[in-house]
């Protein structure tokens, strides 16, 4: 990324240049304060949705074309895009950023497929490491201190990051166990220690956006934070809205008119006609 690239995604995130220079070679420093200021700023601003499933549209996972739909296009996405594009901002702005890869706890405990998850470990200019997080969708609103064992508590929940245990050894140079990432006593997913790249996710994006079993086709989903520490998700043509202390509202909208006005006004996203689910099983 260059310094125009950069200055365009703070502006997308509501961050003017002037208050984070890096114009002339001046980025902020690579602080704990500036990376949890940018985390919760994407989760407000950057909507985690898949409609780019549901309206045919191609999903790369190359540096450029996720700029492209996150900053030029003001869109959102799935974690392999969230986590690239807000990893290569970091790195930009003189962060150590890792791609790790996870597996997400489904159903009676069974972990997803090999590269389910991309999430990021950050380093700090200080030397202490942080998983960052904003393509899970409900989950912490900032960053995670990575070597940290007990609990942390957060606006999202209760915390923690755990060792998996030696039978679950990841492929680390020192055979270091893999993290299963818990909230709120539930194992939310499950992290190897070896870095990764972009590409190496390019297989499970597709898996995600082709298979009939996995959620991201058979359903369609559009949510953020809200600026209050809350949450707003529409659902095909379902609106909920989650009040920080945990109250929700739900509602059914009327017409394709109000559908896609929610997408402009409460999400950003300007769509020309209303994505729909399309049929997992074309061929019967």
């Amino acid at each position: 990324m260059d310094s125009t690239q950069v200055d365009a995604y703070l502006r997308r995130l509501g961050v003017e240049p002037s208050e984070w220079p890096t114009a002339a070679g001046s980025a902020p420093g690579a602080t704990l304060e500036v990376l949890r200021g940018l985390h919760l700023r994407h989760l407000q601003t950057v909507p985690f949705e898949n409609l780019s499933i549901h309206l045919g549209e191609e999903i790369v996972l190359e540096e450029e074309r996720l700029l492209d739909k996150v900053v030029g296009s003001r869109r959102g996405g799935f974690c392999y895009e969230l986590n690239g594009a807000f990893g290569a901002l970091l790195t930009a702005l003189g962060f150590d950023v890792t791609l790790l890869a996870g597996r997400v706890y489904g159903e009676e405990g069974r972990l997803g497929i090999p590269y389910d998850h991309l999430a990021l470990r950050v380093r700090t200019v200080d030397g202490d490491e942080w998983l960052a997080d904003v393509g899970f969708g409900a989950h912490s609103h900032y960053p995670l201190a990575f070597r940290e064992r007990g609990e942390q508590k957060d606006p999202g929940g209760t915390f923690r990051i755990a060792e998996a245990g030696p039978e679950a050894a990841g492929a680390g140079a020192a055979g270091a166990a893999d993290l299963d990432v818990v909230v709120n006593g539930r194992p939310q997913y499950r992290l190897e220690p070896r870095p990764r790249v972009l590409g190496d996710f390019v297989a499970g994006a597709w898996w995600h956006c082709t298979s009939p079993v996995s959620h991201f086709t058979q359903s369609l989903v559009c949510s953020r934070v809200t600026e209050d520490g809350g949450r707003i998700t529409l659902s095909g043509r379902t609106f909920k809205t989650t009040a920080a202390d945990g109250t929700r509202e739900e509602r059914e909208l009327d017409s394709e008119e109000e559908v896609l006005a929610v997408y402009r006004e409460r999400f950003g996203i300007e769509l020309d006609s209303v994505p729909t689910v399309r049929d997992p099983h074309p061929h019967g």
